[in-house]
């Protein structure tokens, strides 16, 4: 017997939409596609997908709606002329968004009678379908066990990261806050590096060196962020405050804009001036949430711990 695979259909074919599609139409899952420019999904129409130009045609052609659209108000925008085929369907949304517009959308959606799944894919277009890229989801748990065969097509590390819907759009704001600075410090060496004729390849070797540092430190100034022990890092507060200096003066010399550190700095002379001084950097979270709730210490991040258990 032939096992029918699940249909798909992908709701927006912008770089990662597309990347999903054609992800689907490899594994052999009949994937129809929608598209605000139509034109735009005619090389995946070549590869075996089916067009609708309308959005409720395209949602009643399957079971399983991915949308891959901006925002969730972009999402919500586009499915209002269509709400009506929702129910019964499961619709999982992969974009940007704050955890509050997550919940909003899932009781805009749960009222229309879809079941809900609120995700987000952790890497690039290029890197859809590989073993190590994640995909983590919030919502039911029987949704997720429903459909992870089929959205495993799109990354080989699934995690259902618990029952609430804004899960992944509170994790994808934790975790993707890291993105832009880490960027911006590389921006900022390769341009020093430019001042004197260096290219920027020169240092991805070192670059890559010293981000494989940080990563072996996140459990520990993780642990003293969960503790409030701000002694076990051994990088001073006092010691980043000490090198402002260093870094206005790099600026002076290689000509480059270093202007985006000011409010770095700022924090850091704020935590001088409150005699923090001796503390680890990380205690420069108590400035930046001085008012976020303490965990319980017997339990620790219940959370984080049952996460290791809930890999697809």
């Amino acid at each position: 017997m032939i096992d029918q695979k699940t249909a798909v259909t992908v709701l927006g074919t912008g770089s990662m939409g597309y990347a999903f599609a054609e992800a689907f139409l490899a594994a052999g899952h009949p994937t129809t596609v929608w598209n605000r420019s139509a034109q735009r999904a005619a090389p995946l129409v070549a590869a075996g997908a089916n067009q609708q130009l309308a959005v409720a045609d395209a949602i009643v052609a399957s079971p399983l709606i991915i949308t891959c659209l901006t925002t969730f108000q972009a999402t919500r925008d586009s499915l209002t002329a269509a709400e009506t085929e929702l129910e019964g369907r499961t619709l999982v949304t992969l974009n940007s968004g704050t955890p509050a517009d997550a919940r909003e959308f899932a009781r805009w959606a749960t009222g229309r009678g879809a079941r809900f799944l609120g995700g987000a894919i952790k890497n690039v277009p290029s890197a859809v379908g590989e073993p190590d890229t994640l995909l983590y989801f919030g919502g039911e748990q029987a949704v997720f066990d429903e459909h992870a065969e089929t959205l495993r097509v799109l990354g080989g590390e699934l995690v259902h990261l618990g029952t609430e819907p804004d899960l992944a759009a509170l994790y994808e704001s934790a975790v993707g806050a890291t993105l832009l600075p880490a960027l911006l410090g590389f921006f900022e060496g390769a341009a020093v590096l430019a001042d004197r004729g260096v290219a920027a390849r020169s240092m991805v070797p070192y670059s890559i060196k010293w981000l494989q540092m940080i990563e072996s430190l996140l459990p520990v100034i993780a642990d003293e962020i969960d503790n409030r022990d701000y002694t076990r890092l051994g990088s001073s507060i006092a010691l980043f405050h000490a090198a402002i200096g260093y870094d206005e003066q790099l600026g002076r010399e290689s000509g480059v804009d270093m202007s985006w550190h000011a409010p770095i700095h700022d924090l850091l002379r704020r935590a001088v001036a409150e005699g923090r001084g001796e503390q680890s950097i990380t205690a420069l979270i108590q400035l930046l949430a001085p008012d976020r709730p303490a965990l319980d210490p017997e339990a620790g991040d219940s959370r984080s711990r049952s996460l290791e258990h809930r890999h697809a």
